[in-house]
């Protein structure tokens, strides 16, 4: 299995991934939230804007990810990193990007557009991937391997 085949395993069979943000003082913040991808260069949550994720995202757009499964045992890890620019999607995408959030699974399609803007609580992210990587699991010492973007 290629690298980019191996990233897109892990993307594809992972519901969470590792939000890390930075206020505008530069202090770090990670946070799990359930996303959908997209071909491997755009993923969405959905999250409220107060949350601390949120609003650091406002402050600074530059945020780093990663995806992984943590149940696998000691030294069978395999990740994908991604640096990329988030954004909470502007009024004018929600109706193509919520479709998109809303397509990996069932339970999801109770967020339409209109549920995704004020006056309810949530809305809709997406980070733009601008870099990647993988890390193998090749039973030796960590290996990451960088990407062609998109995934």
């Amino acid at each position: 299995m290629t690298p980019q085949e191996t990233a897109r395993r892990i993307i594809h069979a992972n519901n969470y991934l590792t939000l890390s943000t930075a206020d505008q003082a530069g202090r770090p913040w990670a946070s799990p939230v359930y996303f959908t991808p997209d071909g491997g260069l755009d993923f969405y949550w959905v999250s409220r804007p107060d949350s601390r994720h949120s609003q650091n995202l406002t402050a600074r757009p530059e945020v780093a990810i990663v995806i992984f499964d943590s149940q696998v045992p000691v030294f069978h890890a395999e990740a994908v990193y991604l640096t990329a620019h988030a954004e909470q999607v502007p009024d004018a995408d929600l109706p193509p990007c919520t479709e998109i959030y809303r397509s990996r699974l069932p339970e999801l399609t109770i967020f339409t557009p209109e549920h995704l803007q004020p006056p309810n609580p949530l809305r809709l992210y997406r980070a733009h991937a601008t870099e990647a990587s993988v890390l193998l699991n090749d039973a030796g010492p960590d290996l990451r391997v960088p990407l062609d973007l998109p995934i």
